[in-house]
């Protein structure tokens, strides 16, 4: 019970900072200052990748004590819970972008001043950190869930597509774990088979989405769209992670299913 507690917490920080990423565009807009956006929130995703090394072996240990233990059937339960963890740090992302981009935005301009990440970070932890922080809390605006109701203005392809490619993300590595407890004798394979799954959210992450999102930033650092519009579509895309995280309970047993029998018939 205790792996899955940490599981679930590392899940909602996983989620978490991968949702401020849509953020970190608005302020690279905000400042004009695009690169040093990007490069800063990569101090970030350090959190995301360190919190994924130190899950996977842990989801691993938990399928392997469940099925020595005779508990494999509790799996699929425990696969759920961690599921809602994606969609809880998902939406606690979602409430802390407000905050978030005042206080990126302040540190972009400090990192311009400091020019060292390792300075910056104590200016962060400081007492005049620490007060800027209190100062730039900010709940959502009631207008931003309103834009979900603007029909004439939803971005259809983008939100389906952003569904579609957090949902397969979300569920691929689970999916092949559990696959694994449906085809025990090829238990090793199937967890290997992950990418099946991902791959798919992968094309469509990199080919569809990331490519309109940063045409789109383009376009308003150029004058052609606004801040508010672009403000709008991620607010549809932040809509369309957490409805992502969601349709992921839905696609976890088939998906186990697809793997399963791609490890005992295919490969």
């Amino acid at each position: 019970m205790s792996q899955i507690i940490v599981v679930f917490i590392l899940t909602v920080v996983i989620h978490f900072i991968n949702t401020l990423a849509y953020a970190v565009r608005i302020v690279g807009i905000r400042t004009g200052r695009i690169a040093i956006s990007f490069a800063l929130f990569n101090i970030v995703v350090l959190v995301s990748r360190i919190a994924n090394t130190v899950q996977a072996p842990l989801l691993a240990k938990t399928v392997e004590n469940s099925i020595n233990g005779g508990f494999a059937g509790n799996l699929m339960l425990n696969f759920r819970y961690i599921l809602l963890a994606a969609t809880v740090g998902t939406i606690l992302a979602a409430l802390f972008i407000p905050t978030f981009q005042r206080l990126y935005a302040i540190a972009v301009e400090k990192f311009n001043v400091y020019k060292s990440v390792p300075r910056l970070l104590l200016h962060s932890f400081s007492r005049a950190g620490v007060k800027q922080f209190s100062m730039n809390l900010k709940v959502p605006s009631r207008n931003n869930l309103t834009q979900l109701k603007t029909v004439s203005d939803f971005p259809v392809r983008m939100t389906v597509l952003n569904t579609l490619a957090v949902a397969m993300l979300t569920v691929g590595v689970l999916a092949s774990l559990y696959a694994g407890v449906l085809a025990p004798a090829y238990r090793t394979t199937a967890s290997t088979l992950s990418s099946v799954i991902t791959g798919l959210s992968t094309i469509l992450l990199f080919v569809f989405i990331d490519p309109q999102l940063s045409i789109m930033t383009d376009e308003v650092l150029e004058g052609e769209k606004s801040e508010g519009e672009f403000r709008r579509t991620v607010t549809f895309m932040v809509f369309g992670r957490v409805m992502g995280t969601m349709l992921a309970q839905v696609m976890l047993f088939p998906a186990a299913h697809v793997i399963a029998y791609i490890a005992s018939n295919v490969i």
